[in-house]
């Protein structure tokens, strides 16, 4: 009876497996379908936001902003504004034949000193560029920042200005740093003499890169007026100016007249750059320049931000 039971049930799945296998013989045969990762491009928007006094304006939300890539509203898709973050900054220097004259190169040092003083030290970085006709890179990036100690004390101001070009080739160099805040500090009589791009094309190389350009005018302030009018009436010819280059980048063009003018424009400079807040939308695939527009849904406030950026 025993041995009649297991061989039924033997028998049982012997059959329970042929008929198994028969209908998987005759099923269609599927192979692991392939599976692809999808990417999205991102465009990272620094953004400074100050209210009608100049203060900046904290605890904003995406809900608060409004991002327009060629007139159209595009979603937000990450923001973040971290005081704590690593600030990296990249320092150019005018040494041209103009900044002999008075104490313009007295002041731009002095500017260099109290900047390079309010850096977090081991934190933040800075790099030296000095540019007369060419760019020269003066010293690395660096978190040590007793390394540039006296570094301007050997120079002489020399040559013509090629301060466009110099601005373009510091910007793709900083664009290559992992800090998310950053910017360009030019020390500068602002006259521009001899430079191949003008001022709208740095500007768009600037910006598609979101990099600021602080143009710190160290000049006399008897100088201001003339500066301001050389600037417009420069051998760019395309009726853009410094104040362009900073205004289309998000950053500021401003004049140092003293210690006290400087110390103030360190500050402010710094504190804007740690507070900005840090936008993120999909770029856009057409390889083209794209406009950017970037607004805050609050009365009474001030957006710094790039002008654009190239799609594709």
């Amino acid at each position: 009876m025993n041995g009649c039971v297991h061989r039924i049930a033997l028998s049982a799945a012997v059959a329970t497996t042929l008929a198994g296998a028969s209908l998987l013989a005759q099923a269609p045969v599927h192979k692991p379908q392939a599976t692809f990762r999808s990417s999205v491009d991102l465009v990272s928007i620094q953004a400074s936001v100050r209210d009608r006094r100049g203060r900046p304006v904290k605890g904003l939300t995406t809900a608060d902003f409004e991002v327009r890539d060629n007139g159209l509203p595009r979603p937000i898709l990450s923001m973040r504004s971290d005081q704590s973050s690593s600030v990296s900054l990249a320092i150019l220097v005018d040494m041209s034949g103009s900044m002999r004259v008075g104490p313009k190169m007295a002041m731009a040092r002095q500017a260099f000193d109290i900047i390079v003083s309010q850096l977090r030290e081991g934190e933040d970085e800075v790099a030296l560029f000095t540019f007369d006709s060419t760019l020269h890179e003066r010293h690395a990036f660096t978190s040590r920042f007793g390394e540039l100690r006296g570094a301007l004390d050997d120079l002489r101001p020399f040559g013509t200005t090629s301060l466009y070009d110099a601005t373009a080739a510091t910007a793709r160099r900083l664009s290559e740093r992992p800090a998310s805040h950053k910017a360009i500090v030019i020390l500068t009589d602002g006259i521009d003499t001899s430079s191949a791009m003008t001022s709208a094309e740095v500007s768009g190389v600037a910006s598609s890169i979101d990099v600021p350009v602080y143009v710190v005018a160290t000049v006399p302030a008897i100088d201001e007026v003339q500066i301001l009018e050389a600037a417009t009436h420069s051998t760019a010819g395309d009726g853009a100016d410094l104040r362009d280059l900073a205004d289309w980048t998000g950053g500021q063009l401003v004049f140092a007249h003293n210690a006290v003018d400087n110390g103030a424009l360190a500050s402010s400079m710094l504190e804007e750059l740690r507070q900005r807040y840090v936008l993120a939308i999909e770029a856009a695939g057409d390889h083209e320049w794209r406009r950017l527009e970037v607004r805050v849904r609050k009365s009474s406030t001030v957006v710094k931000a790039r002008s654009g950026y190239f799609g594709g």
